[in-house]
C-alpha cells in the first residue's frame, strides 16, 4: 500500500542539508529517505496517518512511530539521533546502516537444489545485535528479517518504534497491537487476538528471530496459512500453536526449532542462542 511521496521537512533539511537523496519506502503511513550529506548518511523517516481497513487496525500509530522510535533510540544512548514533529505527523534521522538485510543476504540458500548453507556466523551477528538490545533491558517487538542489516564490521537491528522497556513521552507513544504476523509468537497473536493489544517480550523476540533464521533460510514461514488470508486468519493459526517442521540443517536447525517452541519457557534465551552459535 503506497500514497502520496513526502518529502523530508524543512527543519529536517536544515539540519542535514542534504547533498543527494533517495527515497527508500512509501507505504502504510511511512516514508524513508537515504540522505547524503556533510553530516554522512542519513535514514529520513517521515510517519503520517492513513485510513483504516478492516484487515488493518492500527494505521493511527504511524503518525506517531518515527518520534517514538527517534525517542526509543535516545533512550539506548545511540548519538546523531534526533526526532521531532512535522505537519501530518511525526519524524527522525538516525545514521545510515549499510549493507543487505538478512533474507537477502541468504536469498542463495532459498534456491531450488543449492548447495549454499546459511552461515551460522551470520545468524550470530543477528544474535549479537539483539542480544545488545535485551541486555539493556528492552524487546524489540518487531523482529524481522529486514530489520537485521549485515554491514561489514556488524549487524545493525533497525526499526526500534515498537520497542518496548523505557519510558517514551506520553504524546509519541501508542499501544502495541502486534507486528508481522509472520513473525508474531503465539502467546502475542493469542492477547491480540483477545484484546487487540499485547505485551512486547524478550521471549516472543526468540520466537521471531528463530521465524526470521527459518524464512531466510528456506522461504518457508514457521506456520502455514494462505498468503492471502486476512490477518485474523494469519494470527489464528499462529495461536494455534501449530507450526512447520524445521528444516534446516544441521546444529542451526535444531536452535530454530528450539526458538519456535509455543510455550516462551521452553525457548531460549539469546545468551544460550549465542552460546550455542559460538
Amino acid at each position: 500500500m503506497s500514497g502520496p511521496i513526502h518529502e523530508p521537512p524543512i527543519v529536517v533539511l536544515d539540519a542535514l542539508m542534504p547533498t543527494a537523496q533517495h527515497l527508500v519506502i512509501n507505504r502504510r503511513g511511512s516514508t524513508v529517505w537515504e540522505v547524503e550529506s556533510h553530516r554522512g548518511r542519513y535514514a529520513v523517516k517521515l510517519g503520517y496517518p492513513i485510513d483504516a481497513t478492516p484487515d488493518w487496525t492500527a494505521q493511527p500509530w504511524t503518525a506517531l512511530a518515527p518520534a517514538r522510535e527517534g525517542a526509543v533510540l535516545y533512550r539506548l544512548g545511540f548519538d546523531d539521533v534526533a526526532y521531532g514533529e512535522w505537519e501530518r505527523g511525526t519524524w527522525n534521522f538516525q545514521p545510515w546502516h549499510e549493507g543487505p538485510d538478512l533474507y537477502r543476504l541468504w536469498e542463495p540458500c532459498r534456491q531450488r537444489g543449492s548447495p549454499v548453507e546459511p552461515h551460522t556466523g551470520v545468524a550470530l551477528g543477528c544474535v549479537e545485535a539483539l542480544a545488545e538490545l535485551h541486555a539493556k533491558g528492552w524487546a524489540h517487538g518487531d523482529v524481522q528479517p529486514a530489520h537485521f542489516i549485515i554491514g561489514p564490521d556488524r549487524t545493525h537491528l533497525i526499526d526500534l518504534a515498537l520497542a518496548r522497556g523505557g519510558r517514551v513521552p506520553e504524546g509519541y507513544d501508542f499501544p502495541f497491537r502486534g507486528c508481522l504476523v509472520h513473525y508474531e509468537a503465539p502467546e502475542i497473536a493469542r492477547s491480540v487476538l483477545a484484546t487487540g493489544e499485547a505485551e512486547p517480550t524478550r521471549a516472543a523476540d526468540i520466537y521471531a528471530l528463530g521465524a526470521s533464521l527459518l524464512i531466510s533460510a528456506t522461504g518457508w514461514r514457521a506456520v502455514e496459512y494462505p498468503d492471502d488470508a486476512p490477518r485474523r486468519v494469519q494470527r489464528e493459526a499462529v495461536a494455534s500453536g501449530r507450526r512447520r517442521r524445521v528444516k534446516v540443517p544441521g546444529e542451526l536447525g535444531e536452535l530454530i526449532d528450539a526458538m519456535l517452541s509455543t510455550a516462551p519457557e521452553d525457548r531460549p534465551t539469546i545468551y544460550e542462542v549465542g552460546k550455542a552459535l559460538s
